[in-house]
């Protein structure tokens, strides 16, 4: 239907004879004319009488609607089937019209007391005023029509609990002459006695009528004869209904009135309750139909708000970071959709509106409540970010590390505190206690992470310190170790942490430790710092035997000014070697144990009457009874103190003896070749002896002088052979061996030498002398000797062997002087064995140990 249709006052049947509600249609109907929108300001007046009594012609002249009326030339017969609806035309409020079938008609025969009462009492409780339409004539008449219709309302009015005030307006048509004045009273004792004759509930027993009804009376002329007359008091009539639920109007009683929007659906729940011949209770009617209408509207207003742009807007923003002023945002979209929620159900029952409103707020805000959590979130994110980033800021700067917790741990819940309250909504009475502990948390267990984090390095720090300031002195005094290595190490480590371990501890005050946890952390670092001691002595133990092998060979061949000793002869070898060796075991001793306090100890002493002193059958017959060094631990040192156990000591003690009897044979060897090299002269007896014994002889060589220089030439020659075959070499091995390998090789040395000789005897006749004058030749260049090899006195005799093999014979290219053949073949094996031989300066009549204590 179309809302001009419905301007007009086209009438719509809202229950159709049989009784069923048209639902669809009168939808349709209240869209159309504007009755859902009017809330409280509409007044709803139905009609009621006895058939053909004109009901449908009163209302369309009255309100200007259409109903349909009955035609007089087809006959009095029914013309309203059930109930009819339409919309006033030209009144102000709203007034909604009823237009009923009427009673006493003969086509329903027997039903129409049940339906005639079912209408009635559905007319009463939707409407504000009810128009009773009678004749004229029949006031007055016991048997009238009027008197079943007035016992009808009133007895129907007795069924609804606690009704509304309700306007009767009695329209008496068809006035006579009798005035009115004479008319109403006996209208209304007429209607008193039908109220005391109806039976009634105990509760209203003696209840005036006037509680339940507003009755007025108005009358109107015939219709048919007078009709100007008719239309005229019509309009007076008319006037009366409008502004009508204003205080004093017709519809002035507004209580439990229904609004606008739930006027359809309260008008079928009604309706389906007087159909079904139930009690009619309608404050409890009303309370359903607020009940199902304030659902309605607030599940309206739920949907509305979860496709809001604005709330989809704020939603998505804060998924993906903190959104400034979210709590006002977010209210201001909750306001707007309960406002709209207030608006449509205000005038729905007060109770249920609060409740539904309260249930409508609680869903909405469920709704809204995870991006609330979201943004707490982001808050708790960005204050932990805040602390940490205000915590380094303030640390780099110096700052000590409580009070930069402090105080950052302060501001950055500050912060979250504002940040809560801009996020919170003001409908909602939401908590930020827990959100607020677990940032406090997060913040103090960052801190907590942050300050195990500093003090671990600083603890890294002072132990660097502390390894550095300690590992290379110590190194150091085991080095030189002597019997002043312990007192020193003790001094080095009580200098080093008394210096770094109260710096330590000024800067835990940066902190604000106890004292007990700071002390805790010093004594730690203090023993750290006998560890770094204790693993490098350790490590120092370990290779005792180089150092003991070092310090030998210091004192051993070295003086008191740190002067190499050179074996003339002249030392006492026995007593430097002892002297070495009771340094190397002074060192051992040292190394044996920690001694971390000034007590004496006797573990040097009994290394050096076991070790040292005794000879050798004593110190056997000695260890067969008790050898103190059979043992794992020293008697004053505990064992975790102990590096190198008694028997480990007995065990160096071997090998250190076993690897530097060497270097003492080598002395020996040494001192007995410079005694052999500075005693090449016979004694002067032996040479007085020999002047006076070989007188003749000698006197035969000067006066021969061709034996001399035969003996001269013998002599080179026979030293020319020795260098060649290496003699020395030869007879290391042994005297018997050395003969066969000298008396082998000496047939073919022979033939080198002389074939060399021939060789430079040839080169020379075939390249002559370029200069005329022998005298104006150049002088012959000195063959360079290589300087004298130096080698210590742990040198092996691998080398020493290697250095004296003879070397391949070597061609001499530079040319020789013209002389005579003696002198040249004296020459050539000279130089012969000074190319084999490599180290000049050496006669070949020396033995082999002199050769080899020569070179040491």
């Amino acid at each position: 239907m179309e809302e001009s249709d419905a301007a007009e006052g086209v009438a719509v049947q809202l229950i159709d004879g049989e009784g069923e509600f048209a639902a669809e249609g009168a939808e349709r109907f209240m869209a159309a004319a504007g009755v859902a929108g009017c809330g409280l300001s509409y007044a709803v007046v139905a009609i009621m009488g006895p058939q053909s009594s004109g009901k449908s012609t009163l209302l369309n002249q009255l309100f200007g609607t259409n109903f349909r009326e009955m035609d007089a030339f087809r006959g009095r017969s029914q013309t309203t089937k059930g109930i009819w609806i339409a919309r006033c035309v030209g009144v102000e409020p709203c007034t909604v019209v009823l237009d009923l079938e009427g009673t006493d008609g003969r086509e329903r025969g027997e039903d129409d007391t049940a339906f005639e009462k079912q209408s009635s009492l559905f007319a009463l409780a939707i409407s504000d005023i009810v128009l009773i339409n009678m004749w004229c004539h029949d006031i007055g008449r016991e048997q009238a029509a009027n008197k079943p219709l007035l016992k009808t309302v009133f007895q129907v009015m007795m069924r609804l609990f606690s009704p509304r005030k309700t306007t009767l307006l009695f329209v008496i048509r068809d006035k006579t002459r009798t005035p009115l004045e004479h008319l109403e009273p006996v209208l209304r004792e007429d209607i008193q006695k039908i109220w005391n004759s109806v039976a009634k509930p105990e509760a209203h027993k003696d209840t005036p009528i006037s509680e339940f009804f507003n009755v007025q009376v108005t009358a109107l002329s015939s219709f048919e004869e007078k009709e100007d007359q008719f239309r005229e008091q019509v309009q007076q009539l008319r006037q009366r209904f409008s502004n009508s639920i204003a205080p004093g109007g017709l519809a002035g009683d507004r209580r439990g009135v229904v609004p606008a929007s739930g006027f359809l659906f309260s008008s079928q729940q009604i309706w389906k309750v007087i159909r079904e011949n139930k009690d009619l209770d309608l404050p409890a009617h009303k309370v359903m139909v607020a009940t199902v209408r304030c659902d309605e509207i607030a599940n309206e207003k739920f949907g509305c708000i979860t496709t809001d742009t604005e709330w989809l807007d704020v939603e998505s923003a804060v998924q993906s970071g903190p959104v400034p002023g979210f709590g006002k945002k977010l209210g201001n979209i909750v306001d707007v959709h309960l406002q709209e929620y207030d608006k449509e159900a205000i005038y729905f029952d007060e109770a249920v509106r609060k409740g539904k409103r309260e249930h409508l707020e609680s869903r909405i805000l469920n709704l809204v409540q995870p991006a609330f959590q979201k943004m707490l979130t982001h808050l708790r994110m960005k204050a932990l970010e805040k602390f940490k980033t205000g915590l380094n800021s303030s640390l780099e700067s110096g700052k000590g590390f409580a009070v930069s917790a402090r105080d950052n741990t302060e501001c950055s819940l500050k912060d979250f505190e504002q940040g809560c309250a801009d996020a919170i909504i003001k409908q909602a009475n939401w908590d930020c206690s827990k959100m607020l502990e677990k940032v406090r948390r997060d913040i103090e267990d960052h801190a907590l992470s942050i300050r195990e984090s500093k003090l671990s390095e600083l603890t890294t720090h002072a132990k660097e310190k502390l390894r550095k300031a300690l590992a290379e002195p110590v190194e150091s005094l085991f080095d030189a170790a002597d019997q002043t290595t312990w007192q020193s190490i003790r001094n080095v480590y009580k200098r080093e942490t008394e210096a770094i371990l109260p710096e330590f501890l000024k800067t835990l005050c940066g902190f604000e430790m106890e004292y007990g946890p700071a002390e805790e952390m010093v004594s730690k670092l203090r023993d750290y710092a006998r560890s770094v001691v204790e693993s490098k002595a350790k490590d120092e133990s370990s290779k005792v035997l180089i150092h003991m092998k070092e310090r030998f060979t210091t004192v051993f061949s070295h003086d008191k000014d740190s002067i190499p000793r050179v074996w003339t002869g002249k030392e006492d070898v026995r007593a430097i070697a002892k002297e070495a060796r009771s340094a190397a075991l002074k060192l051992l001793s040292v190394m044996a144990a920690i001694r971390w306090d000034d007590e004496p100890d006797s573990i040097e002493s009994i290394l050096t009457s076991t070790l040292l002193e005794g000879s050798v059958v004593s110190k056997i017959a000695h260890a067969a009874s008790a050898d103190p060094l059979a043992s794992t631990t020293w008697e004053e040192i505990p064992p975790k103190y102990t590096m190198i156990t008694p028997s480990q000591c007995k065990s160096l003690w071997k090998q250190f003896k076993s690897e530097t009897e060497f270097t003492i044979t080598q002395a020996v060897s040494t001192q007995q070749a410079h005694r052999r090299g500075n005693s090449k002269l016979p004694p002067p007896w032996a040479i007085v002896a020999i002047a006076i014994l070989g007188f003749n002889e000698i006197m035969v060589l000067l006066r021969n002088p061709i034996y001399l220089f035969l003996l001269f030439v013998g002599y080179l020659m026979f030293k020319a052979l020795a260098v060649q075959l290496d003699v020395s070499r030869e007879f290391q091995n042994g005297v018997v061996p050395g003969i066969i390998s000298v008396s082998a090789k000496l047939l073919p040395t022979i033939q080198n030498l002389v074939n060399n000789v021939a060789a430079e005897q040839q080169a020379e006749h075939q390249h002559p002398h370029p200069h005329p004058h022998p005298q104006a030749a150049d002088p012959p260049q000195p063959q360079m000797q290589p300087p004298p090899l130096l080698l210590s006195p742990r040198s092996p005799m691998s080398e020493l062997r290697r250095l004296h093999m003879p070397s391949s014979p070597r061609k001499v290219a530079s040319p020789v002087p013209s002389s005579s053949s003696s002198s040249s073949a004296v020459s050539s094996p000279r130089h012969t064995g000074e190319d084999q031989k490599p180290r000049p300066g050496v006669g070949g009549a020396e033995n082999p140990s002199t050769v080899a204590d020569s070179i040491v």
